[in-house]
């Protein structure tokens, strides 16, 4: 079986799920050109550990967790099943590679997990397992989380690692979603896309040190998904910026293919 491909994409607020924007007609054409996986494994910027976590809940419940924003999200509900067994395989992967990880029967699907999957799968029949990031963690650990998990791939299993190239939550709620892109976000997600489209890993893996990361970035969570999707991907390609777009000026819409 040809190895399905790794996805990163920028999830953006909450309200991609309802609102008319391009990354939201761009996110429901992915998935088009590569065979239906059969299972997804979805990296949550949502979803913070202490110690590396796998969803294994048979029956996922999707969760909201998000406040202040309209009734309408609230009432969403992506019922895709979860996939107990892929869970365990991704344990002994891990486990492998010398990552002990848990697993919690009782995880739901965040809306970094159900927002890009019901625009790509919106009938909700691909089991999807969630994998939690460790804002506590370096990126090279994350990285190697990824490249465990590597050969899920070959077994028709599509990596989707869902954060923000920027995600600066402070300056998000001060701005106009029509907002003049900030030189600030601009030079960092330019930063990135010309290490990833180079694969320049290690740099990535070290992007504290890229301009303007602290403020793109005050906290890591939005970030960490795309080292987990470098590490994923197969050593030496580089990357294919998919999509680009900006809301409120501050928050960098990336997305990105790795094969």
């Amino acid at each position: 079986m040809t190895a399905l491909p790794v996805l990163f994409v920028s999830h953006g607020a909450p309200t991609m799920a309802i609102e008319d924007t391009p990354t939201r007609h761009f996110i429901e054409t992915l998935g088009k050109d590569f065979p239906k996986p059969k299972a997804v494994v979805v990296v949550s910027s949502h979803w913070s550990a202490n110690t590396p976590m796998i969803g294994a809940a048979s029956a996922p419940a999707t969760l909201h967790d998000f406040f202040g924003f309209p009734e309408e999200l609230y009432e969403i509900d992506y019922p895709a099943p979860g996939d107990p067994d892929l869970a365990a395989r991704m344990q002994f992967l891990l486990d492998q590679n010398g990552i002990k990880a848990g697993l919690d029967d009782k995880r739901g699907l965040d809306h970094a997990v159900w927002t890009p999957l019901r625009l790509m799968y919106p009938d909700a029949d691909i089991p999807v397992v969630p994998l939690a990031v460790l804002p506590g963690a370096l990126g090279d650990f994350h990285y190697r989380m990824g490249a465990a998990l590597r050969s899920l791939r070959s077994e028709g299993v599509l990596i989707l690692a869902s954060g923000g190239i920027t995600h600066n939550l402070r300056e998000y709620f001060v701005r106009a979603p029509d907002a003049p892109i900030e030189p600030w976000a601009m030079a960092f997600a330019d930063w990135v896309a010309d290490r990833a489209t180079a694969r320049a890993d290690d740099e990535l893996m070290a992007w504290e040190k890229a301009p303007q990361a602290l403020r793109n970035h005050p906290s890591p969570e939005h970030f960490l998904p795309l080292l987990t999707a470098l590490g994923a991907a197969t050593p030496g390609i580089p990357a294919s910026l998919l999509h680009r777009a900006y809301g409120w000026g501050v928050l960098a819409l990336d997305a990105y293919r790795f094969d």
